[in-house]
């Protein structure tokens, strides 16, 4: 399998004011699929002209993509990398590095977002569903007489009581969007997880993270439910 180029962009990474060239490659194992595997991010030093290979943790996936943008204030730009995972979960394998002075450093990383965010989606009388972060406790509740009356009867009887206890979940990341709210020249990152009732057709709304880098790390700031 021959290696190909999937996305490029000039930007200076390593904060010496010269640009340097970014790039994906990966390699088409199926020739009908537009799939790929072995997704190496290179960098190419715009002023020695030395190239750096990263190869990702997970390195495949569909549509493979990335964005330059300064996610720390220093002024430097980072790579944002994105590649969706395809199937009917549609989720999202995400990537910040930073490569001030040619230092690679993972800013964050998709598997470590997931591992720290719990969730526990509850079906309550009233036709209402209680979403609560594990670590925080804090929650939302969602009205979702929307669903229809089919769908309640399914779960609720004529006073609007729970036949039996159900629950839902939040899938992993599925989307993750670099966005300079602050209109100040930073990014910020919206991370999108969906809800999901019954099964992973029944989506009940996007559960929206606001995250922004502080000293080492992206901390949430903010997060808001967005109803299908």
């Amino acid at each position: 399998m021959s290696m190909e180029l999937l996305a490029r962009k000039l930007g200076d990474v390593n904060g010496d004011g010269m640009p340097d060239l970014i790039y994906l490659t990966g390699t088409l194992p199926f020739s009908d699929s537009p799939f790929r595997e072995n997704i190496t991010l290179w960098i190419q030093d715009g002023k020695t002209r030395r190239i750096y290979q990263l190869p990702l943790k997970t390195s495949m996936g569909y549509q493979p993509s990335l964005f330059l943008g300064d996610f720390t204030g220093n002024k430097i730009d980072d790579i944002f990398i994105n590649i969706f995972s395809g199937g009917s979960g549609g989720l999202t394998y995400n990537y910040v590095y930073s490569f001030v002075k040619n230092n690679p450093k993972i800013l964050f990383d998709y598997e470590v977002f997931n591992d720290l965010y719990h969730y526990k989606v509850v079906y309550l009388d009233g036709f209402k569903v209680r979403v609560t972060r594990i670590e925080t406790k804090s929650s939302f509740i969602i009205d979702i007489q929307y669903k229809g009356k089919d769908y309640l009867d399914q779960l609720y009887n004529e006073e609007g009581k729970l036949k039996s206890p159900v629950e839902g979940s939040v899938n992993a990341l599925g989307g993750l969007y670099p966005v300079d709210f602050q209109g100040n020249g930073v990014y910020d990152l919206l991370a999108y997880q969906r809800i999901i009732g019954l099964y992973n057709a029944d989506g009940l709304g996007w559960l929206n993270t606001y995250l922004r880098w502080k000293e080492s790390t992206f901390e949430p700031y903010n997060q808001t439910i967005q109803i299908f």
